[in-house]
Formats: structure tokens, C-alpha cells, sequence
């Protein structure tokens, strides 16, 4: 009788867990049927990722558009994962598209959220029906607070992912994981590792005091730079330079004074502007500053975009490179051309050639009087820094 007692209580417990697993079945398939009811598949389920202000942000599992919150956003989504991007911050310039692989060359402009000139607003980023926004840059309270406005005023989810070049590494892997495609966030993640050790190995070697003292030009006159430690000149630093501009406590773009830089008297000095690279050999002020006389005046590629500062993003890389063969040249003993080819068709999708090549580094070897073939084959002020001297 007892045996058979729970042979009975078997039986109803098996009849009991049968009927809720067929419950639950049912009550997924409504699930599922109102979900697709109201737009959204079993796919666009939320998942949950941290961003680098530490916000915890629910994001969609499959992220097919993407809005970049401003230039250096839409570069590294670019980068990683190009088909999501929805448009360029600003429209590509002709000569710029030729070095973006065709499909993505002709993306509409959709303006930008953050930064100097933001003219994107909500109802533009609405039009555009995003999964997800993303800003790549600063990490700071206003920044944040911008994120969770946006994010609440429009339902869309809005990461931040920090740009300083030191998380650059970091940053990648996130985004990787946030877009889908965590093995392309590991293995650009992986390569910019590399470029940071090999530079940190060679620094190991070269005492301070050796390393080449360096100014960033920027502006058609030259006299606007970037003060030590800022994020226009931390690449730079990062490829061991020792930045001429320096004034404690202060940072970012400032207006230098000629006494400045002549008392500064840098070694080698840095640009992007064109015209400013080709009047600075003939400037009566200019000629006289060791890097120019020393023919150590280089200019930096910047198509598609910049690779020194502008934007800041992960277009520096190449010009971490770069630069790491112009401060230290018999440490650094790579091929250039074989370099920027491989950088541009794992970060840019294109494959460059000959000519391309050739119009991208016309300039950057300077005119210095000798070059290592492993390597290289007076205006009106706005706004003074406020310190003594250039150092």
C-alpha cells in the first residue's frame, strides 16, 4: 500500500511539472507574439553593458544603426563595424573618400550632439530611428549629463566610451562588445597594445633629457598649440616627445606668443595645416628656431582624417606610429609604406594604392638634411596661455 501511495504521488508530480513547463511554453509564445505585435523581435531583447562613466545602459542584443554622438564616435564605429554606422557627423570632403571604402563614402551628414558646433538635435536623431548612440571622447559630468538627457528625452540608448588614449585599448573592447563584434574589439584592442610596448620599450632606453622636444603648430600662423597633458597633444607625448607647452595646472588649445616658442626653441616641431607648413621655411621668425633650420618640420597626413589631433580618435594610431619613427628613428626601424597600408585596410577597409600612398606621405618626412631609409625610403592673438615661457 505504501509503495503504491507513492508510486501515485510520482505520478502526480510528474503531471504537475508537465502541465507548468506547458504553461510556461505558452506564456513564452505570448511573450513573443506581443513583442513582435509592437515591432520588436525576440532578437531586440535588452542586454545590460557599463560604459565608461560607469552608467549601466540597456542596450538592444542585435545593434543594426548606430548614430555617433560626434567625429571621433563615428571613426571608431567606422572602424569596427562600418554597415551600422547611420552617417558621417560631417559630410566626407572628395579628397577624403577615396581613402574610406565605397559603400560608407557617401553616408549622409547627420550633424553631431556634443562638441564645439553640435547641431544635431533630438528630433534629427529620432528621424534616424537609431538602436543605439554613442560618444567616444570625454567621460566628464557634462558629457553624462547630456547622455541621460538625450537618452530620456528619446528612449534611445546612449554609451559613453572614453577616448583618452591611454583607454584606447579598453575602449575598443568595449565598443566590440557593445556592437557585436568582440573578436574585431580584441584584435584592434590587441594591435594598439603592441604599439603602445614597443614605444614604452624604447623609452626604457632613451633618458628624458635626450628625448626630442617637440611643439604642435596648429592654426595657418602656427601660434595655436596644445598645453602638456592635454588630449591634443597626449600623442606626442605618448610617442615620446616632450611637449615645449607647458603651463601647470592648465590644459587644451592655447595661443602661444613668439617670444614663447623662442625661448622654447624646439627641436622638432609638428603640423597639420598645409599652409602653414610651407611659409614656415621662409618666415623670417620661424627660420630661426632649431627645428626649422634642422629641416625638422613635418606635416601629418590627414585624409581621411588627421593623424595627430582632429579629431581625436583612433585615427591616431597611424601617427603614433608615425611619429615614434620620427623621435627615434634607429629604434624604430619599420617600413612606413608597408605600415600605412596595413593600417588602412584593417581600420579603414581599403586597400591603398601606389599613388594614394604617395600623395599621403609626400610631407612627412620634413626636410631634414639626413633620413633613415628603414623608415622614411607674426599674426594677430586671441587668447595668450598665461604662462612665462614655452619650457
Amino acid at each position: 500500500m505504501i509503495e503504491s501511495r507513492q508510486t501515485l504521488s510520482h505520478q502526480a508530480t510528474l503531471r504537475f511539472s508537465l502541465m507548468n513547463s506547458v504553461s510556461g511554453m505558452k506564456l513564452q509564445l505570448i511573450l513573443i507574439s506581443l513583442l513582435i505585435a509592437v515591432g520588436l523581435s525576440p532578437s531586440a531583447w535588452a542586454r545590460s553593458i557599463v560604459d565608461s562613466a560607469e552608467r549601466v545602459v540597456e542596450i538592444p542584443e542585435n545593434i543594426t544603426r548606430v548614430f555617433a554622438a560626434g567625429p571621433p564616435a563615428s571613426i571608431v564605429v567606422y572602424a569596427l563595424r562600418p554597415e551600422v554606422l547611420l552617417g558621417w557627423s560631417r559630410a566626407l570632403h572628395e579628397e577624403e573618400k577615396k581613402f574610406i571604402a565605397e559603400p560608407f563614402r557617401d553616408l549622409p551628414e547627420t550633424g553631431r550632439l556634443t562638441g564645439r558646433g553640435g547641431e544635431a538635435n533630438v528630433e534629427r536623431v529620432l528621424t534616424l530611428k537609431p538602436d543605439l548612440i554613442i560618444d567616444f571622447g570625454s567621460v566628464r559630468d557634462t558629457y553624462i549629463d547630456l547622455a541621460d538627457r538625450v537618452q530620456d528625452q528619446t528612449g534611445i540608448p546612449y554609451i559613453l566610451v572614453n577616448g583618452r588614449f591611454s583607454e584606447t585599448a579598453q575602449s575598443l573592447r568595449l565598443l566590440g562588445d557593445a556592437l557585436g563584434v568582440p573578436e574585431r574589439g580584441e584584435t584592434l584592442a590587441s594591435e594598439v597594445e603592441k604599439v603602445f610596448a614597443d614605444i614604452e620599450g624604447i623609452l626604457g632606453e632613451v633618458p628624458h633629457e635626450q628625448r626630442p622636444r617637440v611643439y604642435l603648430a596648429r592654426a595657418p600662423d602656427g601660434l595655436e598649440t596644445g598645453l602638456r597633458g592635454s588630449i591634443n597633444t597626449e600623442i606626442i607625448e605618448r610617442a615620446g616627445g616632450r611637449n615645449v607647452a607647458y603651463s601647470p595646472g592648465q590644459y587644451g588649445l592655447v595661443q602661444a606668443l613668439p617670444e614663447q616658442i623662442l625661448i622654447a626653441d624646439p627641436d622638432t616641431i609638428i603640423t597639420r595645416e598645409h599652409l602653414f607648413y610651407h611659409q614656415v621655411w621662409r618666415d623670417p621668425f620661424w627660420s630661426g628656431i632649431t627645428a626649422v633650420k634642422n629641416g625638422r618640420v613635418y606635416l601629418s597626413p590627414i585624409a581621411p582624417f588627421s593623424w595627430i589631433d582632429a579629431p581625436p580618435s583612433i585615427n591616431r594610431i597611424m601617427g603614433l606610429k608615425w611619429l615614434a619613427g620620427l623621435f627615434y628613428p634607429l629604434r624604430w626601424q619599420r617600413d612606413l609604406r608597408a605600415e600605412v597600408r596595413e593600417f588602412y585596410r584593417t581600420w579603414y577597409h581599403i586597400d591603398l594604392n601606389d599613388e594614394d600612398l604617395d600623395r599621403l606621405l609626400q610631407w612627412t618626412g620634413g626636410r631634414a638634411r639626413w633620413k633613415f631609409r628603414a623608415w622614411t625610403a607674426g599674426s594677430k592673438l586671441v587668447r595668450h596661455c598665461g604662462c612665462s615661457a614655452l619650457s
